[in-house]
């Protein structure tokens, strides 16, 4: 596999620990007029600091949000602890319905709201991922190609997936798919409003 996909370090961390499995994103500078697009439905995550900002998480991440520099790789290496595997995804066209998933990802709603304010398309498209962590982690060097506001990126070389474990058992998966479904689904509340 050489396609990977890029998010804040923080969010890698909560996907990694199975505090969430949902990545929103609404696309990076470079990604034009257009957007976000799904170019894989399979990636390594790569965790970055660019953009990066704490009091963009909730504060039960803020924590993890200090701690993770402790563990950064050193300057010209990227470290690929899990892949991710897509199991549903969606469009999200109002930001009451993007709202509706407020407790199962460590975004603050003022952040999400921005994000889907931002640009030209007012949407923000929403991934529920099941991620693996591989057996162990993978270094590399960083290539200027990989720098950027951009979510995909091409690695150089094909990399092994061989002797990856899930993060989250079937059962928890489950049920935390059926959240994410379940909350696009749901009629709207009042507390979507404010």
């Amino acid at each position: 596999m050489r396609q990977a996909f890029k998010d804040w370090a923080v969010v890698v961390d909560a996907l990694g620990r199975g505090e969430q499995i949902i990545i929103l994103r609404k696309g990076g500078l470079r990604e034009g007029r257009g957007g976000f697009k799904m170019e894989s439905d399979r990636f390594f995550l790569l965790p970055t600091l660019y953009h990066q900002q704490r009091d963009a998480v909730i504060p039960s991440a803020q924590a993890r949000f200090d701690a993770l520099p402790e563990n950064w790789p050193p300057e010209g290496r990227i470290h690929l602890d899990y892949f991710a595997e897509v199991v549903t995804w969606r469009r999200l066209e109002s930001l009451s319905v993007a709202r509706q998933l407020q407790d199962q990802h460590i975004w603050r709603d003022e952040v999400i709201a921005q994000r889907f304010e931002w640009g030209r398309h007012k949407q923000i498209f929403a991934l529920a991922v099941r991620v693996w962590q591989l057996p162990q982690a993978l270094e590399l060097p960083m290539r200027p190609q990989y720098g950027g506001c951009k979510s995909w990126i091409e690695l150089e070389q094909d990399l092994a997936t061989e002797g990856a474990v899930p993060v989250l058992s079937e059962a928890e998966l489950a049920q935390k798919r059926t959240a994410f479904e379940n909350a696009l689904t749901m009629p709207l509340t009042s507390q979507t409003s404010q």
